[in-house]
């Protein structure tokens, strides 16, 4: 019998059907929202540079994450995070 554990897959989250789209925005993009919002950086949600979620985009610390996600009732969903160590 083989057990489930030890067989090891790699599984890439980013291209499972349900993970939202993630995208880097540019600084000049990033200082707009940090505009829009009136907050600075360090007040929006954090997402480690080594989440799964953003892998393969290539994010690091200092860096703003635009994820866009479907919603049965506002169409589109936005959200920001702030990409920390980690």
């Amino acid at each position: 019998m083989r057990s489930l554990s030890s067989e090891k897959k790699d599984i890439k989250i980013v291209d499972h059907i349900y993970q939202p789209k993630h995208e880097i925005l540019s600084k000049e993009e990033a200082e707009l929202v940090f505009k829009k919002f009136n907050a600075k950086p360090s007040q929006f949600p954090y997402i480690m540079s080594s989440d799964k979620g953003i892998q393969g985009l290539g994010a690091q610390p200092g860096d703003v994450i635009k994820i866009t996600r479907k919603s049965s009732t506002a169409g589109e969903s936005v959200y920001y995070r702030y990409v920390v160590e980690g």
